[in-house]
């Protein structure tokens, strides 16, 4: 006979959960539904995301010169984020006015081919019938001052549940492989370093990323010879009124 199975929660978590006196566990099972509904949403967001990209990828795949779409994450802010955020801004603790200050619980991150493609695809995307654009901000363009690059739009999608339609906001960073790789290593840095980076560490990632931005200029004349386009790099956002 087999061994009987592990407990999921320790001798000592089972103790304090049977010590919780029937009214506050009520109230716990209660939040933790209203969070399920909550969050819900904004996860069913990410994949009406995913899927379009999906698409756009498939099709690039099959029917196209080249794919620009490398590849696709997504993630959903965690209850410990989401409170973290709330505190930094400073608003209201309810589920209402959660979502109404906090727009990126939802995150889709797009990684493409070359700058040209980052703009490409964001306006394929952004020109579906239920897609709708709520900000933009164009790193790209405008880099932080730490030399970050990245397309960031927050778009909103309707998301179909038994109740009828809900609009969900959903932040989508567009970038290439260079802005995502430079992206990647600054991340750990700043998490290794609790955000107090070292001075000479901040000169080297900012140099890094000027290094990674000439690098996308030279792949994106190359691949403009390639396809005999000798029209030079030209690309822009378009305009939202």
């Amino acid at each position: 006979m087999d061994p009987d199975p592990a407990p999921l929660l320790s001798t000592h978590a089972i103790e304090a959960l049977q010590s919780i006196d029937p009214a506050t566990l009520s109230e716990v099972q209660a939040f933790r539904e209203d969070f399920v509904r909550f969050i819900m949403p904004y996860k069913f967001g990410i994949d009406e995301i995913s899927t379009k990209v999906s698409i756009l990828r498939e099709e690039f795949a099959e029917l196209h010169e080249y794919n620009p779409i490398e590849h696709i994450s997504s993630r959903l802010k965690s209850a410990e984020s989401i409170e973290q955020k709330v505190m930094r801004k400073n608003c209201d603790a309810s589920f209402d006015a959660i979502r109404e200050a906090i727009t990126d619980i939802a995150g889709v991150r797009i990684v493409c081919s070359f700058v040209s493609d980052v703009y490409r695809v964001f306006e394929l995307l952004t020109a579906q019938e239920d897609v709708r654009v709520l900000r933009v901000k164009d790193y790209i363009a405008h880099p932080k001052p730490n030399g970050y690059k990245s397309l960031h739009v927050i778009i909103e999608v309707p998301v179909f549940l038994s109740g009828g339609p809900i609009p969900v906001p959903v932040e989508i960073q567009l970038r290439t492989v260079a802005m995502d790789f430079w992206a990647s290593l600054e991340h750990k840095i700043y998490y290794k370093y609790d955000g107090e980076i070292p001075g000479a560490l901040v000169r080297d990632l900012t140099a890094a990323a000027s290094t990674a931005g000439q690098l996308d200029l030279t792949m994106e004349d190359i691949h403009r010879q390639v396809r005999g386009d000798d029209g030079g790099v030209h690309y822009a956002l378009p305009v939202f009124v």
